[in-house]
């Protein structure tokens, strides 16, 4: 496990402690996942995060992980190089469309019931409980709200002043990683999960920031493959960015 965390974790952050966790796969079934979970001693600081993610970290609370699945490399930590962004007609629609419809504001991520319901709400209209039951005021804190990041911001998205959707994301100096979007399933023909990517890669381009990492890509799990359609992108696969167009 040391070998595997030298390269990924900077040697100006201090580790408290290192998780195997191992469990069922959360992304394709009959499998087992293996994703160690790194609680670090301080707060992780920008030019920190920036060296995590580029070696294809994530956060979940107020830990980091990343996947060291024996015999499977399906799960690929995706980016999209700002600057390189195709800015196709289809996306432009969207983005056009969304900024029509809807208010967008950037605070510190914190708890309320109305994001708890729709947080709920979108879990089970996507079929993303794995059976483990509704998030109460505790488990959503933990995942959404406590952060091991010295920067994480929440986007609101309202549309006649009630609730569409939230993004929770995390700062690198040179970069934006997406944790986790949810949203109003009633508001489809507003694309909420693809309007508030590209509001990050506006966002993003604004504050002079190089990447947006938006997680792992599986191709093989509906709920992640769409990452595919923001091009080019680059994934990192066996340890190397593999550019796709």
């Amino acid at each position: 496990m040391d070998e595997l965390l030298a390269t990924r974790v900077p040697r100006s952050l201090p580790i408290m402690n290192v998780l195997d966790n191992v469990h069922p796969c959360s992304y394709l079934a009959d499998r087992t996942a293996t994703l160690p979970l790194i609680l670090p001693g301080r707060r992780i600081a920008t030019s920190e995060f920036d060296h995590m993610l580029a070696h294809g970290l994530r956060r979940s609370g107020y830990f980091t992980y990343f996947t060291a699945c024996e015999n499977c490399c399906a799960c690929e930590p995706s980016r999209i190089e700002v600057s390189r962004f195709r800015w196709s007609d289809s996306w432009r629609r969207i983005l056009n469309r969304g900024d029509r419809s809807v208010e967008m504001t950037i605070s510190e991520p914190e708890y309320s019931d109305e994001k708890l319901l729709l947080f709920n709400s979108h879990r089970t209209h996507r079929d993303l409980g794995h059976d483990d039951g509704e998030y109460c005021r505790n488990d959503y804190e933990g995942f959404l709200v406590d952060s091991c990041c010295e920067s994480t911001i929440e986007i609101q998205f309202r549309t006649q002043g009630q609730l569409a959707a939230v993004s929770i994301v995390d700062c690198g100096e040179e970069s934006f990683s997406a944790v986790y979007t949810y949203f109003d399933p009633t508001f489809g023909k507003l694309s909420l999960g693809s309007y508030a990517i590209l509001k990050l890669l506006q966002l993003a381009a604004q504050t002079e920031r190089r990447y947006v990492y938006l997680g792992m890509y599986v191709a093989e799990n509906r709920h992640l493959s769409y990452k595919a359609r923001f091009t080019p992108q680059e994934r990192l696969v066996r340890g190397r960015w593999v550019l796709y167009e």
